[in-house]
């Protein structure tokens, strides 16, 4: 059975206030879907499931004093764009493609989440200095941690949303970066995990 909104909100303890904003949200996406691949199509009967909760199930991992996020290719908004609303903490929203930063700026305005868009390739952009920094689906965590490096507070954290291929992702990883790595079962998916990060230094 598909995951409701209601469900979501026990699950997450969010407020009615919150849970407004992010249905604003979601209503957005699927209006916006019809003309712009946001989302896989088979994915929308269980959005609250397969997107929002599973960008949420990171809010107990963010670290009390972090002030500044920075979600890489954001896509459609998960899990930075979640993040935002359920948080109240400004978050960097880095996406290359130029349809997608427009639904972004309009789903932040009718959220009311607070975001700072950055478009254009991750390499190339003038990224802040962040204490937390995320991903979903994006790409191989060698290169994840490659993009993340520059712009990692000494304290920072990375938590990557990984699928099915993750341990042969951290095991080619580990081959040219060295790292504290904290394995996290996904709540949403019993193939996914959670990698938080910590201390990379790139060998090679």
């Amino acid at each position: 059975m598909p995951l409701t909104a209601e469900q979501f909100a026990k699950k997450t303890n969010v407020s009615r206030e919150t849970l407004g904003q992010l249905q604003s949200y979601a209503d957005l996406l699927v209006k916006w879907q019809k003309s712009i691949n946001l989302v896989g199509g088979d994915t929308l009967n269980d959005l609250w499931r397969r997107h929002f909760w599973d960008a949420a199930q990171l809010v107990p991992l963010v670290l009390p004093d972090t002030r500044v996020i920075m979600d890489f290719g954001s896509g459609a908004g998960f899990p930075g764009l979640v993040l935002a609303i359920m948080l109240d903490v400004e978050v960097n929203l880095v996406e290359s493609s130029g349809k997608k930063v427009a639904f972004l700026r309009e789903a932040a305005r009718v959220s009311g989440a607070r975001v700072k868009l950055h478009q254009g390739r991750i390499e190339k952009l003038s990224l802040p200095k962040s204490d937390l920094i995320t991903a979903r689906a994006l790409a191989p965590l060698t290169q994840l941690l490659e993009f993340a490096a520059p712009h990692l507070s000494p304290q920072g954290t990375c938590l990557f949303l990984k699928g099915a291929r993750a341990e042969e992702e951290l095991t080619d990883a580990l081959k040219k970066q060295s790292m504290m790595v904290e394995r996290i079962q996904s709540a949403t998916d019993p193939k996914g995990v959670i990698l938080s990060i910590r201390e990379i230094s790139c060998d090679g």
